[in-house]
């Protein structure tokens, strides 16, 4: 791969030379590879055959798990995330002691290396929300929650210039990877000035199938607003907003 240089940037092939874009800029490199009809039927391409079965396998599960909490990214999400959850993915599905090479999955694997997966690089919730939480499931109950007791917002939320005001949100999801089918609940609190005045309790609780034996997990978010004229304006278009898996359980 070599980066375009120049006042004109090329788009297209050339010959045996592919130009594109990416969020790294402008590149290029040559076209070739390994016919696709060796590589599924050559025995000497068998782990690859098994790398590519397993990666696919990651890319479906983290995009249910994205669907799922498809209302929490809308306002919170970074542009390489899709790449780095599936990246995730692929060591849940390696974590896998059960099944042969090539057929690991998520549920045999390890889904609690999910915890503190950070949805948006530019705003980390580890880096924004210092105040403590409990993070609960409550498995036969159905109920995937958290609990902040009061704390003062300019002591223990790390706001990005700008911020006058915020909103902790929650989100619980149940997902059948097998199926890809989820269920999904979310919350969020009051929109509360960033100040020195302690917030009052904030308990959140998310409902999904109760005694449910698939793998349940709870995000928990963080969203940064500018008061403009007695008017919320989400700050910077959310680009600072937090969101991350604090809690998961496996299932049984």
């Amino acid at each position: 791969m070599a980066r375009q240089k120049g006042i004109i940037k090329l788009k297209g092939t050339i010959g045996d030379i592919t130009f594109y874009k990416t969020q790294d800029g402008h590149l290029a490199r040559e076209k070739g590879g390994i016919d696709a009809s060796r590589i599924k039927s050559d025995p000497a391409f068998q782990r690859t055959r098994e790398n590519g079965s397993e990666f696919g396998r990651a890319g479906k599960a983290g995009k249910v798990l994205r669907t799922a909490l498809r209302a929490s990214l809308l306002n919170a999400a970074d542009g390489r995330m899709v790449s780095r959850l599936t990246q995730q993915m692929v060591k849940v599905i390696q974590a896998d002691m059960v099944s042969d090479r090539g057929l690991r999955n998520v549920i045999d694997g390890e889904v609690d290396l999910l915890v503190g997966f950070e949805f948006n690089i530019r705003g980390k919730l580890g880096t924004s929300l210092f105040a403590p939480f409990v993070a609960s499931i409550d498995r036969a109950a159905g109920d995937i929650g958290v609990d902040l007791a009061p704390f003062i917002p300019a002591n223990m939320i790390a706001a990005p210039g700008g911020t006058t005001h915020f909103k902790i949100i929650s989100a619980g999801v149940e997902i059948d990877f097998e199926a890809e089918t989820f269920v999904e609940s979310h919350s969020e609190s009051a929109i509360l000035p960033w100040n020195s005045v302690a917030t009052p309790a904030i308990s959140q609780a998310n409902e999904v199938t109760p005694a449910s034996t698939k793998p349940l997990f709870l995000a928990l978010g963080i969203e940064f607003y500018q008061e403009v004229n007695g008017q919320m304006y989400p700050l910077k278009n959310g680009a600072y907003n937090a969101l991350s898996i604090v809690k998961v359980d496996g299932g049984v």
